[in-house]
């Protein structure tokens, strides 16, 4: 016998196998446990979440966004719409290399730098499941182009959106402004949710002022989709509501009169209807399109616009502060008046300049020989400065600002638009906190005809001559008439809203002033007598000129030597009918030299249109 069939014991090598039989039966039972009860894990206790995992990889959540509501003129002319168009645009969570598909794309639509550009901005600021445009407004040659060749690009689409129009192109820009492409600052101010799968966002005038009105309301839509994100049907969808339209109080033909009056002077036009307080027409000159920047305006364009001198991005209408110039004189007449300081019939003699008394200084007169005795009716007729640099000193700067807050100087006139400034109204106080200093007698002469710190809007201007007109009563200005909620097709209307009232003491104060204003347009002397020619209606006006520099004592102003940007500026301010006015009208012409010859021509062809219906 071997030894090795010595040492072999058959019981224990059956017991040894018998154990491991049984550790491995219970290795294997314990992972068989394991197995099943991780499943019953994953099938019952957790069956929703992973099958709402599940459902995320095979359904998608898609906003719809709203379609921006319209805006109309008084008369229904559409002003701002939207049109479809076609944009490329990219789910970047699709894409496996972005770098790539870029550059294979240009072989098929050409795009530029800037739209590059503006593409990785609004990649960081949205997710990455979201569709980014890369380019807007593709044409017809482009679409098929890339519609034969989108099966080679995961995560590219060729959508049809609909894009803000502004199908009267320049006209009203100022008053409309524009919308553009949604940045970041816009993104801190608005609720995300509310503007996902929103590209554009109102940046200036009614398209901002009204954005919650215009915006509308999101929708959802779900979809599913398959393993390459592709969408195979929608599952649900709750549509999403269209923005409220706008209806404005300003006229477009009447509008388009006004602008065509400048021609290609630079200033503004504001007429408003002195009983409500509507804006009839806005006008800043010139003008630009705001439709080169609703899907982003190239640079070149951009910087043309920005650096021109003309300043068309500047809307002169809301945002221009100017000297009013003589057009202040019938309230500081009325202002003497009503505080006794001066009467009707007191005479004071105009001999080409004023003195304060004890001083050398001379302040001048427009009219270098003088006017000779002047009362207050003929000082408004021929706008003599000689008897308003004497008003002024005796009735003192602190009195005469007070009389003019009264009608809305120095402050912003609440009209439902952005950028709009609020001039300035001189006085004590203010220089003291402003300056730190005192204020001076010669200050308060030449604050009398409207020069020096007194600074006017002409939207300002337009309100204050409209409450003038009105007796007193002052409104808010508004551009928007009623809002037309799209869900239900009812109108809202705007109200007209009260903002100042002028108690005055004696109407035959206000009567006396408001008859030398209609001797301006229609007496023999009158410096606005010219436009009166073949007139059909009565006008209640007052010219003025406001100096861009100070002319020294010894020299005189003189039109033909000094450049076109110091030439002083024109004004005009008006109402009519003077009996029961329908409309009040300021204009400003920069360095257009006298209101008389310049401003008063726009101001009496916007009345002709407006009144004689010849729109």
């Amino acid at each position: 016998m071997s030894k090795r069939e010595q040492l072999k014991d058959d019981y224990l090598e059956n017991r040894l196998i018998r154990r491991r039989l049984g550790l491995s039966a219970i290795i294997a039972t314990i992972l068989l446990s394991l197995v099943l009860g991780r499943l019953y894990v994953l099938q019952v206790v957790d069956y929703e979440h992973f099958a709402t995992l599940s459902d995320s990889n095979r359904i998608r959540i898609k906003a719809l966004p709203p379609t921006r509501g319209l805006i109309f003129d008084r008369n229904g002319v559409v002003m701002a719409n939207n049109l479809p168009a076609y944009r490329l645009e990219i789910v970047r969570e699709q894409v496996d290399d972005l770098s790539a598909t870029l550059q294979r794309l240009r072989r098929y639509v050409d795009y530029s730098e800037q739209d590059l550009k503006r593409f990785e901005q609004s990649s960081k600021r949205r997710r990455p499941f979201e569709s980014i445009p890369l380019r807007f407004n593709l044409n017809d040659e482009e679409v098929a182009r890339l519609a034969v060749n989108l099966h080679k690009f995961e995560g590219v689409e060729i959508n049809a959106r609909l894009t803000r129009n502004y199908p009267l192109g320049s006209h009203a820009v100022h008053a409309l402004g524009y919308v553009g492409r949604i940045d970041a600052k816009d993104l801190g101010k608005v609720d995300e949710i509310d503007y996902a799968g929103t590209t554009h966002i109102g940046k200036l005038g009614l398209e901002k002022f009204y954005e919650d009105e215009l915006h509308g309301t999101v929708g959802v839509q779900q979809v599913e989709v398959n393993a390459k994100g592709r969408t195979l049907r929608v599952l649900t969808e709750s549509p999403p509501i269209q923005g409220n339209n706008l209806y404005l109080t300003i006229d477009s033909r009447l509008q388009m009169v006004a602008e065509q009056a400048f021609g290609d002077l630079r200033g503004a036009a504001v007429a408003i209807d002195p009983n409500n307080g509507e804006i009839l027409a806005l006008v800043s000159m010139p003008t630009f399109d705001p439709n080169l920047f609703v899907n982003g305006i190239s640079f070149d364009a951009y910087n043309q616009l920005r650096d021109s001198s003309q300043r068309p991005l500047f809307n002169r209408a809301l945002s221009g502060q100017y000297p009013p110039g003589s057009t202040v004189k019938p309230f500081y007449a009325l202002a003497g008046l009503e505080a006794n300081v001066t009467q009707k019939d007191k005479e004071v003699y105009c001999k080409g300049y004023y003195q304060l008394p004890g001083e050398p200084r001379r302040y001048r007169d427009w009219k270098k020989e003088g006017h000779g005795p002047m009362q207050i009716s003929d000082a408004i007729i021929q706008s003599c400065d000689i008897y308003f640099y004497d008003l002024a000193y005796r009735m003192g700067i602190d009195r005469m600002s007070l009389f003019l807050a009264q009608f809305g100087f120095g402050v912003k006139t609440g009209i439902d638009s952005t950028g709009e400034r609020s001039g300035l109204l001189p006085s004590r106080e203010w220089k003291r906190r402003a300056e730190g200093l005192p204020w001076f007698p010669g200050e308060t002469l030449i604050t009398g005809i409207g020069q020096g710190a007194l600074l006017t809007t002409p939207l300002q201007l337009a309100n204050s001559i409209a409450a003038f007109a009105s007796k007193g009563k002052r409104f808010r200005p508004r551009l928007v008439k009623s809002i037309e909620q799209v869900r239900d097709q009812t109108r809202t209307e705007t109200s007209s809203e009260v903002v100042g009232q002028y108690q005055i003491l004696k109407e035959i104060n206000w009567t006396h002033i408001h008859n030398a204003l209609v001797n301006v347009v229609h007496g023999p002397r009158g410096t606005a007598r010219r436009i009166s020619r073949g007139i059909k209606y009565r006008v209640a006006g007052k010219t003025g000129t406001s100096q861009v520099f100070e002319v020294a004592q010894d020299e005189e102003y003189d039109a033909e030597t000094v450049s076109d940007k110091l030439r002083d500026h024109a004004l005009f301010v008006s109402y009519a009918p003077a009996e029961k006015p329908r409309i009040a009208i300021a204009v400003i012409v920069e360095n257009g030299g006298h209101g008389s010859t310049v401003a008063a021509p726009i101001a009496r062809k916007i009345m002709d249109a407006y009144l004689l219906d010849q729109l």
